[in-house]
């Protein structure tokens, strides 16, 4: 009889880090939404689906604004202090509406920020609230300042309960507490209020636990990316990024002063945060952004990572490089189902499959949950078959967002992921399995070197090589040979010392990086450039230095329309 062929799921959870420098607000409330949405949901299907198995990697800065935020709402429901997030704050009613025509249109365009079609329209209340002003000509101000002023305070709670209503997952929404509220419909109470607060609070609290306990149960795998998300190649040495983009321009400044010391940093702290939450040390390693390099790997193996991962259009462009490996051979898509290890270390690297990956992230939240469950089932049998007899010595890795695709699929994707988890389990062609439990007899290639890139394209052209991004990094590397200097010459206490790393850290994140460039959304680039500015000048003030006027100007200003509002792109540029 044939043996299953070995499925690993991998689903990347990341939100950058929102809050002003150390102590200040959250900017953008992200964090917070995607944990009452996506990885509540998500801890829920698995909770559902007890024999499904699958990979969750956490980037340990996430980690801990989940937990500041469940802190946050403890004080708050406790003693009443006000929380650090603004728009969490006015939900509660620790803070006011605004009674200006400035801060009651800013607090209308923050409740429509999601996908309307699957989080505004299903809910007749919220639908109307929201869309009051949508035929209300653009160019008549005036006009829509005089009908804000007289809105009713009502109008402001009502929307604020219904956008954070329609951001709780199915899960969630299936309480007899929730479901009572979205009967009653309007004219929300403040004890309405609190009621959903409270239900947050629970909602927040409770996700690091579960996933904790689905770890210690066997049922997943739990592993990491770097603490702050940096790009670790990039980090170590520019010169990475001519693997694969040859020609494109590079910054102004040679490299990152001290980039491999800073790239050790996150990983080593990104370790004892996952061990504060989780209570082990991770197996594997989820480089940012799948970015690999030969230097990235060899400081993966330095600290005894057993596996990471990445993309597929990376292994193409590394098997080019290696005789050995060739990707367009006759035995066709095999070579790409198996670990590779680089000479003689020993972490093993993973590299999924785009397309089957692309299918959930982009194609499917259009498809009819049962027809997309049987069109991806289909295509690992598929493959298994086509492996036949060595199905059970390959691995087939479908590595994605585990967050930000699900609102554009009907419930939050909740019948596709229950119907995909029960067909997976129940299918005698696919063993569903995680990394750390692969038998040792799965087939592994040797790579004498690989073409340094990432998941998107195979390249660093997302954070790297055009004019916006190079700029950002000679901003980064400015501030970075200020930090060296004033570390070297002055002596910091302990916490002092720390508060710096960390601010540091967020200021090295690659989500910066990400979203410069005018193909992105120009007010999801306006709010990263502001945060990444702010970032900046807060280090330069926390070294007891001026901040430098470069960064009172935008680094970028966007002005694209990409696909999933830019929070995630296709592995292959023609897929």
């Amino acid at each position: 009889m044939t043996q299953p062929v070995n499925l690993v799921l991998c689903w990347h959870m990341h939100q950058p880090y929102y809050q002003e420098g150390l102590d200040g607000e959250y900017r953008l409330p992200w964090v917070y939404l995607h944990g009452i949405k996506d990885y509540a949901d998500m801890a829920a299907h698995l909770e559902n689906n007890p024999q499904m198995r699958t990979v969750v990697n956490f980037a340990p800065i996430l980690l801990e604004q989940l937990d500041d935020y469940s802190r946050q709402l403890d004080r708050y429901l406790a003693d009443g202090s006000a929380m650090h997030d603004p728009l969490l704050n006015t939900l509660a009613g620790a803070t006011p509406i605004p009674d200006d025509a400035k801060g009651r249109q800013q607090l209308i365009s923050a409740c429509r920020r999601a996908h309307a079609p699957r989080m505004i329209d299903p809910y007749k209340h919220f639908s109307m609230l929201s869309h009051i002003f949508d035929d209300m000509p653009e160019d008549l101000p005036e006009m829509r300042s005089f009908c804000l002023d007289y809105l009713h305070e009502q109008f402001f709670i009502d929307l604020l309960m219904w956008y954070h209503i329609a951001w709780l997952g199915c899960s969630l929404k299936q309480s007899d507490v929730v479901k009572s509220l979205m009967e009653k419909g309007k004219q929300f109470s403040q004890q309405d209020r609190t009621t959903l607060i409270e239900v947050i609070h629970e909602a927040m609290a409770g996700l690091i636990p579960r996933y904790r306990a689905l770890a210690e149960s066997g049922q997943i795998e739990l592993s990491m990316s770097p603490y702050a998300h940096p790009i670790v190649p990039l980090l170590n040495d520019f010169s990475n990024m001519r693997d694969a983009q040859p020609e494109d321009p590079s910054p102004e400044h040679s490299g990152y002063p001290g980039g491999e010391e800073r790239s050790r940093w996150h990983l080593q702290h990104g370790i004892e945060v996952f061990e504060g939450f989780f209570g082990r040390k991770p197996k594997g390693v989820w480089l940012s952004e799948g970015g690999l390099s030969d230097d990235a790997i060899a400081q993966l193996d330095e600290i005894d990572i057993e596996w990471t991962a990445s993309g597929e259009a990376l292994w193409r462009n590394s098997c080019k490089k290696n005789p050995d490996c060739n990707p367009d051979n006759t035995t066709g898509v095999r070579p790409l189902f198996m670990p590779y290890r680089v000479n003689d270390l020993h972490t093993r690297i993973y590299f999924r499959d785009d397309g089957l990956s692309d299918l959930i992230g982009f194609e499917y939240s259009d498809w009819h949950a049962d027809d997309a469950v049987a069109d991806f089932v289909k295509h690992i049998e598929t493959i298994a078959d086509g492996l036949g007899k060595d199905a059970d010595k390959h691995v087939i890795s479908v590595i994605l967002d585990g967050e930000n695709a699900w609102e554009y699929y009907p419930n939050n994707g909740r019948y596709f992921l229950d119907g995909l988890y029960k067909e997976l389990v129940n299918n005698d062609k696919i063993r569903v399995t995680t990394y750390a439990d692969l038998d040792h007899n799965i087939r592994e290639k040797p790579l004498t070197s690989l073409v340094a890139g990432s998941w998107v394209y195979g390249t660093f052209s997302t954070w790297i090589g055009s004019e916006d991004k190079n700029r950002a990094w000679d901003l980064l590397v400015e501030a970075k040979q200020t930090y060296d200097a004033v570390t070297a010459g002055e002596k910091f206490t302990k916490a002092k010392r720390a508060r710096i790393d960390k601010l540091l850290a967020v200021c090295e994140s690659s989500d910066w990086f990400w979203w410069f460039g005018d193909y992105n959304p120009s007010g999801s680039v306006n709010d990263f450039d502001a945060l990444f500015r702010v970032q900046m000048q807060m280090l330069y003030k926390l070294l007891g230095k001026t901040p430098p006027e470069s960064l009172d100007s935008p680094v970028s200003v966007g002005g694209g329309d990409m696909e999933n509002a830019g929070t995630m792109q296709r592995g292959s540029s023609g897929a």
